[in-house]
């Protein structure tokens, strides 16, 4: 049976069935990968040995090509001491990335740093846009950490004539500063959507986590995480999914990276009401990407439904034995409960989602001969930064 036909080279991916997941107390077929679909060296998720990719680390995805403004640059590496800075005086910095097409979804963040500099932390204020075609950073004084501060800083981006696309959209994930922003954006003609679908911002933060803060002077490593930490991490009961959203079958399965990478079957244009999240191009391409195909007579209903929802993830709690579907900023939702074998195949759904740093994938369609109506090509981001 079919899950995904590429519309260039007719690539065919097999299921079978192979197991029933129990959900909500109801019975439903659950597919698994057939072996014939996977012809590359890399072991399967059903493989004994497991996960056969290592864990990367995401670089920048492309070279800076055009620094407008570099009152502090520090992206590269090569200039990130804080040392020649006197007091929290605001500066900025505005960077275009080459090879990336500007989108009119922005990504925004605003939030201390752990770095401390005559005594006071750090604040930023962080933009980019969905595509990554470009990265703002502007420092803020503690003592002006405001929803003013964050709108006028926002205006005063939307005027520079390095910005080819206004933001229609912008997104935020950091539930500890949700009132703040989104008073902020309320008073701009955009649309605010609270979300953890801030994939190329969450890139940019864990770049400068890893090559940018610890170099600087006043760096305090005790500090990263710490009171940071969104309120989508509290402990919570998942909500039971409408009746009218759940679907009828659900299949643990995998595709190549090579089918999200340029020259690959799946793009923007054949995902329906989905998206794709930015992938590391560094990757091998016969890596494989875990996912979950849900398969429902009410395909399209669902997937409007998720994409309206800013679907983030989805997790196997393997303790609770559950198929967890994670959303906007702090919403879970009980896809399903899973058996002994659906527990064994959820924790290498997992251990694959690691190795990728936390890339996986969502389809919804209709059958499996049916091309999805929503497929959405996500990571799910870290918890520290």
């Amino acid at each position: 049976m079919v899950f995904y036909r590429g519309q260039r080279q007719q690539l065919c991916w097999l299921v079978v069935v192979v197991a029933t997941m129990t959900m909500f107390g109801t019975s439903i077929l659950a597919f698994a990968p057939s072996p014939l679909a996977y012809t590359s060296s890399c072991s399967s998720i059903s493989s004994s040995s497991g996960s056969c990719t290592s864990k990367a680390s995401l670089p920048l995805p492309l070279p800076l090509t055009t620094t407008r403004t570099s009152l502090f640059s520090d992206l590269d590496g090569s200039s990130s001491s804080l040392s020649d800075v006197t007091g929290m005086e605001e500066e900025e910095e505005l960077l275009l990335m080459e090879g990336q097409s500007p989108s009119d979804e922005w990504e925004m963040d605003c939030y201390s740093r752990p770095v401390v500099v005559n005594g006071k932390k750090l604040w930023e204020v962080l933009v980019t846009d969905s595509n990554g075609s470009f990265r703002y950073r502007k420092r803020l004084p503690s003592n002006q950490v405001n929803s003013k501060t964050v709108r006028k800083t926002l205006e005063d981006l939307f005027e520079r004539s390095e910005i080819e696309v206004q933001p229609t959209i912008i997104r935020f994930f950091r539930g500890a500063m949700f009132n703040m922003i989104n008073i902020a954006l309320s008073e701009i003609e955009v649309t605010s959507k609270p979300s953890r679908c801030t994939f190329a911002l969450s890139q940019w933060l864990e770049d400068r986590h890893r090559n940018a803060y610890p170099k600087m002077e006043g760096y305090r490593s005790s500090m990263v995480g710490g009171g940071g930490i969104a309120s989508f991490l509290d402990v919570r009961t998942p909500v039971k999914l409408p009746d009218a959203l759940r679907g009828e079958q659900y299949a643990f399965v995998s595709l190549p990276l090579a089918e999200f990478l340029p020259g690959g079957d799946i793009t923007e244009d054949n995902v329906g009401v989905g998206r794709l999240c930015p992938v590391d191009t560094t990757i091998p391409g016969d890596t494989f990407v875990q996912g979950v195909v849900i398969l429902t007579r009410r395909a399209k209903a669902l997937a409007s439904w998720l994409s309206g929802t800013e679907v983030v993830c989805l997790s196997c709690d393997l303790r609770k034995r559950q198929l967890v579907m994670e959303t906007d900023i702090d919403t879970t939702f009980l896809m399903a409960r899973l058996d002994d074998f659906q527990r064994t195949e959820g924790a290498a759904f997992e251990e694959g989602k690691d190795s990728l740093d936390g890339l996986h994938f969502i389809s919804v369609q209709k059958d499996e001969d049916d091309d999805p109506a929503g497929f959405w090509l996500l990571r799910q981001i870290p918890v520290d930064i």
